[in-house]
């Protein structure tokens, strides 16, 4: 087990705190905004399912009142 003589040394990380607090924030940054993207991204593709079955109904429809 690692032990620090301040909350100083703990940040710092033996030298190394830029690299560990610098990925565990860009971790942290990914997770929080990745359900915001895929949110929209489902929104966006409901969106486009839709239209295209509105598109194929469409369709459909004018080929059996021929």
């Amino acid at each position: 087990m690692i032990y620090w003589n301040s909350f100083a040394d703990f940040l710092a990380m033996g030298g190394y705190g830029f690299y560990v607090w610098g990925s565990f924030g860009l971790t942290a940054l990914i997770m929080a905004i990745e359900p915001i993207i895929v949110a929209r991204n489902q929104k966006t593709t409901i969106a486009r399912l839709k239209r295209q079955l509105r598109a194929e109904s469409r369709a459909d429809n004018r080929n059996t009142a021929e």
